[in-house]
């Protein structure tokens, strides 16, 4: 069946105003376009809608009986047609899903956590850690949020660049390289390195070959808490990024100097699905997370929370 919702709107119209000239008017249409509307209306339902009575319009019990179910329908067709972006987080309740790397994890749930709780209570946030291997689970809705250095490639994939986070060297306090670390001291100690699939070379080594100089990987981990705790109680070196690591290098009395060696910073970007373009709710989680990373960014910048 092909039907005419616009004759609904005329409807409508009709029962407030009780009139053909009322409802033009209020519809901004003619007087003889609504008179239409009207005769449509009268052959699909088999009622007469409105009869004259004396010098009035009045409805007829079929018109009386369904006026509210047309109010009804209309209004929920504007709200399905034109949805309300207005976001009341006093009473939003949803769970989200953010993966990133533990460290990143580690710097940003505090600050991240405390926004979150201060803005909308009855949210809550499931923040898990990076998988060894590549998944689908923001297409499937499983994770909300990536957070994580490349940006994707496939064009159903939206990101943002939320900030740039540069290598550092970290060490257990006393260390030797503490006082003064070269290219060529930092090469010559033993490295504990972070790879999710276990590698023990990375861009780094490229680095060092160029300059004739190779460094000794003692053991690969999968986490940056486990390559700290590790370096924390020996002379191993962990190169990392300095938002990163700096909760667990303050944590486990560590130090952290700058890479010697020119190396362009780590990106922080943060990537979501399509689908979750136009929900109000998302994008205020974003600007979350977004404000997360240039407070704690700004804090090791200022150095307010950075180990000696």
């Amino acid at each position: 069946m092909q039907l005419d919702l616009n004759l609904l709107v005329v409807l409508n119209a009709l029962l407030e105003e009780g009139s053909v000239m009322g409802a033009a008017e209020r519809l901004h249409l003619s007087s003889p376009a609504i008179s239409r509307s009207l005769a449509r209306l009268r052959k699909l339902t088999g009622d007469d809608i409105l009869v004259r009575a004396g010098n009035t319009m009045v409805p007829t019990p079929y018109a009386r009986a369904v006026r509210d179910d047309v109010g009804l329908l209309l209004r929920q067709a504007q709200a399905v047609l034109v949805p309300s972006r207005t976001l009341d987080l006093d009473r939003l309740e949803r769970t989200f899903t953010l993966q990133c790397h533990d460290g990143l994890a580690t710097a940003l749930a505090p600050a991240l956590l405390r926004q979150v709780q201060s803005e909308a209570p009855g949210v809550r946030l499931r923040i898990l850690s990076e998988n060894s291997f590549d998944t689908d689970e923001l297409r499937r809705g499983g994770v909300d949020l990536e957070l994580r250095q490349d940006r994707p490639e496939l064009s159903e994939f939206r990101s943002e660049t939320l900030g740039t986070d540069p290598l550092v060297v970290a060490m257990r306090s006393g260390h030797p390289g503490a006082e003064s670390l070269d290219l060529r001291s930092y090469a010559s100690y033993p490295h504990v390195v972070v790879s999710r699939r276990g590698r023990l070379t990375g861009p780094i080594d490229e680095v060092l070959a160029a300059e004739g100089l190779r460094r000794q990987v003692a053991a690969a981990v999968t986490t940056g808490a486990m390559a700290l705790h590790v370096a924390s109680r020996s002379d191993m070196l962990v190169t990392t990024t300095a938002l990163v690591s700096r909760p667990l290098v303050e944590a486990f009395d560590m130090v952290s100097r700058p890479l010697p060696a020119p190396f362009p910073p780590a990106s922080i970007n943060c990537v979501w699905h399509q689908l979750h373009d136009s929900d109000p709710a998302h994008a205020w989680l974003r600007g979350r997370v977004r404000a997360a990373v240039t407070e704690v960014a700004g804090q090791a910048e200022s150095g307010t929370a950075t180990a000696p």
